[in-house]
């Protein structure tokens, strides 16, 4: 069974705005990468939607065989009728042209947004399940342009919640990994219920949560989470960390030098977490680049994150 990786909120993103296309009455097709080889530009799953009118959203190939791949759609819309498999690779005159001569080679498997081919409803339970925090799969049989909800098909492409920051203490560090953050598509969520540190002006207007971590984060965590504990005080982040390693949250971290990390280990333990849980906490945060001051901290902090998230990714699709 081919897998489409998981967790990228973009195709979310592409899914929704072709969705609203066809509300609104425009025909509208799908094409997603289903297979890839070598160096290609966009990972299995990555999903181009194409509105009628040539109108497009997302991408399959970062812009190598995108053109081809809309004229394409666009026909299948006109006609009201069939499916396609486009195959590009290095001895593919348009795919030569358009860039994909590094040697990749990709498959794409366009669909119409419709009952016979991919229903509209099927994207609807996708939005409606990831936004309410739970995993959602299409299964497609590329033979005959047809997909279903679940995974019995021969390709799979799992929709993961959005992925979602939780970042315990409005500090300095806090506000150089909001950005970052909001510019991987990760939604922010800053919790601080000190008073001092929680204004909203700190952050460019993101409204700060002041409650409690263990309120905040009461019902909110799952597998697309990250909680990182920036406080140094271990009133706040050990009540965060304690929620974090309850959940199925792919990457939990804490500031701190690793005589604090010790020390907060042994408090974790005593409240009843185990060697497998507390060795989930990467603490201190952060890859080891040398970074110094809060903006390099966040950098280093992002970049975990981001490595966390691809490797929870890959060992979902490998458990299919």
């Amino acid at each position: 069974m081919a897998t489409g990786v998981i967790g990228r909120d973009e195709d979310l993103a592409t899914l929704a705005a072709a969705r609203g296309w066809a509300s609104a009455g425009h025909g509208v097709a799908i094409a997603t990468v289903i297979t890839t080889w070598g160096s290609a530009p966009r990972r299995e799953g990555s999903h181009l939607a194409v509105r009628a009118d040539g109108l497009f959203a997302g991408s399959v190939s970062g812009g190598c065989v995108e053109a081809d791949v809309i004229l394409a759609a666009q026909d299948m819309i006109a006609a009201a009728a069939g499916h396609a498999v486009l195959d590009y690779g290095v001895a593919d005159t348009v795919a030569w042209s358009a860039g994909l001569a590094c040697g990749g080679r990709i498959s794409i498997l366009v669909q119409r947004m419709a009952d016979d081919a991919l229903p509209p409803e099927l994207v609807d339970q996708v939005l409606a399940a990831t936004a309410a925090g739970q995993l959602a799969a299409i299964s497609s049989d590329p033979a005959s342009g047809r997909a279903e909800a679940g995974e019995a098909g021969p390709f799979v492409r799992r929709y993961p919640p959005p992925r979602r920051l939780f970042i315990i203490g409005a500090v300095h560090i806090a506000q150089a990994l909001v950005p970052l953050a909001h510019g991987l598509g990760v939604a922010q969520t800053v919790i601080d219920p000190r008073g001092l540190f929680a204004a909203d002006e700190r952050f460019g207007g993101l409204e700060l949560d002041r409650r409690w971590p263990d309120e905040a984060l009461a019902g909110m965590l799952n597998q697309a989470s990250a909680v990182v504990a920036l406080t140094h005080d271990p009133k706040i982040d050990d009540v965060a960390l304690a929620c974090a390693l309850r959940s199925s949250a792919h990457y939990v971290a804490a500031l701190g030098s690793r005589k604090n990390h010790a020390g907060r280990l042994e408090r974790l333990a005593a409240q009843g977490f185990g060697p497998d849980d507390l060795a989930r906490i990467h603490g201190p945060a952060g890859l080891a680049i040398g970074a110094s001051g809060p903006a390099e901290i966040a950098l280093s902090i992002a970049a975990q994150m981001t490595a966390a998230w691809r490797n929870e990714a890959g060992r979902s699709a490998l458990a299919a």
